[in-house]
Protein backbone atom coordinates (compact mmCIF):
# COMPACT_ATOMS: atom_id res chain seq x y z
CA UNK A 1 0.00 0.00 0.00
CA UNK A 2 1.44 3.35 -1.05
CA UNK A 3 0.63 6.17 1.32
CA UNK A 4 1.28 9.14 -0.96
CA UNK A 5 3.11 10.54 -3.96
CA UNK A 6 5.71 13.31 -3.87
CA UNK A 7 7.51 15.08 -6.69
CA UNK A 8 11.18 14.28 -7.22
CA UNK A 9 12.11 17.94 -6.60
CA UNK A 10 10.68 17.82 -3.05
CA UNK A 11 12.37 14.54 -1.98
CA UNK A 12 14.87 15.47 0.73
CA UNK A 13 17.74 13.49 2.19
CA UNK A 14 16.42 10.78 4.54
CA UNK A 15 13.06 10.37 2.77
CA UNK A 16 11.98 6.77 2.12
CA UNK A 17 10.76 6.27 -1.47
CA UNK A 18 10.17 3.42 -3.90
CA UNK A 19 12.89 3.56 -6.57
CA UNK A 20 12.16 1.12 -9.41
CA UNK A 21 9.95 -0.84 -6.99
CA UNK A 22 12.60 -1.08 -4.25
CA UNK A 23 12.29 0.69 -0.88
CA UNK A 24 15.19 3.16 -0.69
CA UNK A 25 16.40 6.06 1.44
CA UNK A 26 17.36 9.28 -0.38
CA UNK A 27 21.01 10.14 0.35
CA UNK A 28 21.31 13.21 -1.89
CA UNK A 29 19.27 15.08 -4.46
CA UNK A 30 20.71 17.78 -6.76
CA UNK A 31 18.44 19.97 -8.89
CA UNK A 32 19.34 21.74 -12.14
CA UNK A 33 17.20 23.86 -14.45
CA UNK A 34 18.04 23.27 -18.08
CA UNK A 35 17.83 26.21 -20.49
CA UNK A 36 15.16 28.75 -21.33
CA UNK A 37 12.25 26.33 -21.76
CA UNK A 38 13.78 23.34 -20.02
CA UNK A 39 12.45 21.65 -16.97
CA UNK A 40 14.14 20.91 -13.67
CA UNK A 41 16.13 17.68 -13.60
CA UNK A 42 16.97 15.87 -10.36
CA UNK A 43 20.06 13.74 -9.94
CA UNK A 44 19.21 11.43 -7.07
CA UNK A 45 21.41 9.08 -5.09
CA UNK A 46 19.46 6.48 -3.11
CA UNK A 47 20.41 3.42 -1.06
CA UNK A 48 18.22 0.32 -0.81
CA UNK A 49 17.00 -0.34 2.73
CA UNK A 50 16.93 -4.14 2.39
CA UNK A 51 19.80 -4.77 -0.07
CA UNK A 52 22.04 -1.78 0.83
CA UNK A 53 22.77 -1.12 -2.89
CA UNK A 54 23.52 2.40 -4.09
CA UNK A 55 21.44 3.61 -7.03
CA UNK A 56 21.94 6.84 -8.98
CA UNK A 57 19.59 8.29 -11.56
CA UNK A 58 18.46 11.48 -13.28
CA UNK A 59 14.72 12.08 -13.44
CA UNK A 60 12.45 15.05 -14.24
CA UNK A 61 11.77 17.26 -11.20
CA UNK A 62 8.01 16.95 -11.59
CA UNK A 63 8.04 13.13 -11.75
CA UNK A 64 5.99 11.56 -8.97
CA UNK A 65 7.72 9.18 -6.56
CA UNK A 66 5.85 6.72 -4.37
CA UNK A 67 6.33 6.96 -0.61
CA UNK A 68 5.66 3.60 1.07
CA UNK A 69 4.08 3.19 4.49
CA UNK A 70 6.88 2.53 7.01
CA UNK A 71 5.71 0.87 10.21
CA UNK A 72 8.24 1.01 13.04
CA UNK A 73 7.68 -1.70 15.63
CA UNK A 74 9.43 -2.97 18.74
CA UNK A 75 10.38 -6.58 19.48
CA UNK A 76 12.43 -8.62 21.92
CA UNK A 77 15.22 -10.92 20.71
CA UNK A 78 14.55 -14.59 21.49
CA UNK A 79 17.57 -16.08 19.72
CA UNK A 80 20.23 -15.50 17.06
CA UNK A 81 21.19 -18.08 14.44
CA UNK A 82 23.54 -17.06 11.62
CA UNK A 83 22.09 -14.13 9.68
CA UNK A 84 18.56 -14.46 11.09
CA UNK A 85 17.16 -13.36 14.44
CA UNK A 86 14.09 -14.82 16.12
CA UNK A 87 12.09 -12.02 17.77
CA UNK A 88 8.75 -11.57 19.52
CA UNK A 89 6.71 -8.49 18.61
CA UNK A 90 5.96 -6.57 21.81
CA UNK A 91 2.43 -5.58 20.71
CA UNK A 92 1.03 -8.69 19.02
CA UNK A 93 3.36 -11.26 20.71
CA UNK A 94 3.90 -12.78 17.27
CA UNK A 95 7.21 -14.63 16.73
CA UNK A 96 9.14 -13.57 13.59
CA UNK A 97 12.39 -14.55 11.85
CA UNK A 98 14.04 -11.30 10.72
CA UNK A 99 17.19 -10.19 8.93
CA UNK A 100 19.28 -7.37 10.32
CA UNK A 101 21.69 -4.68 9.16
CA UNK A 102 25.29 -5.97 9.11
CA UNK A 103 26.55 -3.26 11.47
CA UNK A 104 24.26 -4.64 14.21
CA UNK A 105 25.79 -8.16 14.12
CA UNK A 106 27.90 -7.77 17.30
CA UNK A 107 25.20 -5.90 19.25
CA UNK A 108 22.23 -8.27 18.88
CA UNK A 109 21.87 -10.52 21.93
CA UNK A 110 19.13 -12.61 23.49
CA UNK A 111 16.79 -10.54 25.67
CA UNK A 112 17.55 -7.15 24.08
CA UNK A 113 14.83 -5.01 22.55
CA UNK A 114 15.08 -3.98 18.89
CA UNK A 115 13.21 -1.75 16.49
CA UNK A 116 12.20 -3.31 13.19
CA UNK A 117 10.66 -1.70 10.14
CA UNK A 118 7.84 -3.21 8.12
CA UNK A 119 7.82 -1.72 4.60
CA UNK A 120 5.40 -3.18 2.09
CA UNK A 121 5.46 -6.53 3.92
CA UNK A 122 9.29 -6.76 4.11
CA UNK A 123 10.76 -6.59 7.60
CA UNK A 124 14.27 -5.67 8.80
CA UNK A 125 15.81 -4.94 12.20
CA UNK A 126 17.05 -1.36 12.06
CA UNK A 127 18.42 -0.59 15.56
CA UNK A 128 18.94 -1.81 19.10
CA UNK A 129 16.90 -0.03 21.79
Amino acid sequence: MVLKLISAATAKSGTVILWEGVACTVKSSDHSKTGKHGHTKCRMEVVGIFDNKKRIGVIPGDEKLEVPLVEKKKAQVLGVSGDKVSVMDLESFETLELSFAEELRNQIEEGKQVEYWDIEGEKLIMRIL
